[in-house]
C-alpha cells in the first residue's frame, strides 16, 4: 500500500501559498506548452469555472493583472488542484 500522505506533503511543500506571476503558474500546469499557449490554457480554465472566476474577482482579481495573491492562489488550488 503507497503512503499518499508522504507524497501530498511533499505537492504541499512544492507548491506553497504564496503569490506566483501568472506565467510561472500556468507554466506548472502545462510544462509542455510554450508560456504563451499555458497562460491561454489557465485563463481559459478559470474563466469556464463559473464558481471559481467569481471567488477569484471576490477577492481582487483582474483578468489582466500579472501577478495573483497569497488568497487567489490558495483558491485556484482548491478548484484545480496543486499543479
Amino acid at each position: 500500500m503507497r503512503d499518499t500522505s508522504i507524497s501530498e506533503e511533499k505537492i504541499e511543500k512544492e507548491w506553497e501559498i504564496h503569490p506566483y506571476y501568472r506565467r510561472e503558474l500556468a507554466m506548472a500546469y502545462a510544462p509542455e506548452l510554450t508560456p504563451e499557449a499555458a497562460v491561454n490554457r489557465l485563463t481559459k480554465w478559470l474563466k469556464q469555472n463559473a464558481t471559481l472566476f467569481k471567488e477569484l474577482q471576490e477577492y481582487g482579481y483582474r483578468p489582466n493583472q500579472r501577478v495573483f495573491t497569497p488568497v487567489q492562489v490558495e483558491t485556484i488550488f482548491r478548484y484545480l488542484g496543486r499543479p
